[in-house]
């Protein structure tokens, strides 16, 4: 399997299990695919954080709003892995209740990845809500 094999199985699973849990009000699954060395950014649609333990406070406050995730999906534009950092873009459509009320939305979102001991870590996300029409 080829670098970039493996890291897209590993961004078709673990982090869309990640991403989809968050939307269900857990964190954890997210944390954990997560980076805790430094540098690590969130530069977020709603929250930003630009240091581990700020990014640790948006995961908590972002599960805390979600809940109800009917729908989460990927849809990739481009990605490569080379040696030890790989990289993401695409669009998150997203259905779950956003305190409480019910939304639908979609992110343009990049990512930066890093391998940290043999496994895959997100160091870096921007995300920003896509517009219709754009």
């Amino acid at each position: 399997m080829s670098e970039r094999t493996d890291f897209l199985k590993w961004v078709e699973t673990e982090l869309r299990d990640a991403e989809t849990a968050i939307h269900n009000g857990d964190a954890a699954p997210r944390r954990a695919i997560w980076s805790r060395q430094e540098p690590v950014t969130v530069f977020g649609a709603w929250l930003s954080g630009t240091t581990s333990a700020e990014v640790d406070h948006v995961f908590e406050r972002l599960a805390d709003s979600f809940s109800g995730c009917t729908s989460y999906a990927y849809d990739l534009i481009s990605a490569d892995a080379v040696g030890d950092l790989g990289y993401t873009v695409g669009h998150e459509h997203t259905s779950a209740s956003v305190n409480g009320e019910p939304r639908t939305y979609t992110l343009r979102v990049t990512q930066l990845y890093r391998r940290e001991s043999g496994n895959w870590k997100v160091f870096h996300r921007h995300a920003d809500t896509l517009e219709p029409g754009n």
